[in-house]
């Protein structure tokens, strides 16, 4: 039902979310699941590594928090924007949705500082103290 390769990205929780929630459903009610699950932690903890394992658990194919930045920016050539979009849409990378919601968040953040700091300085000079008319 699910391979080795899939069991370890779900202890990484490196899938996206339906299908840890499936694999969580099938571990609920499948004995064999729950002892191959076991064998693939107790490999890994052994200190048995693929290059699989080890590009995966170092996430060498997620671009950097620079790189989402410069794709929610849209300052970035189309290869690249290419590359991030299938990383978030098609390989589901929690890891980077959760960066690129932060720097999304952030981002809205410094445009509502930047927004009341305008409106502060055109209005100095223009307000008058209460009491006074």
């Amino acid at each position: 039902m699910f391979n080795d390769t899939t069991l370890l990205a779900y202890i990484d929780e490196s899938l996206p979310a339906d299908v840890m929630a499936r694999i969580e459903a099938a571990l609920r009610n499948d004995e064999s699941l729950r002892q191959q699950l076991g064998l693939v932690i107790s490999r890994r903890d052994s200190g048995v590594h693929s290059v699989g394992d080890i590009w995966r658990r170092h996430r060498l194919s997620c671009p950097s928090r620079e790189d989402l930045g410069s794709y929610l920016l849209g300052a970035m050539m189309d290869d690249q924007a290419n590359y991030i979009k299938f990383h978030l849409e098609k390989i589901g990378c929690r890891f980077c949705q959760s960066n690129l919601d932060d720097l999304s968040e952030s981002q809205h953040r410094d445009a509502v500082v930047a927004r009341r700091k305008k409106y502060f300085q055109s209005s100095v000079g223009r307000l008058r103290p209460e009491g006074r008319g």
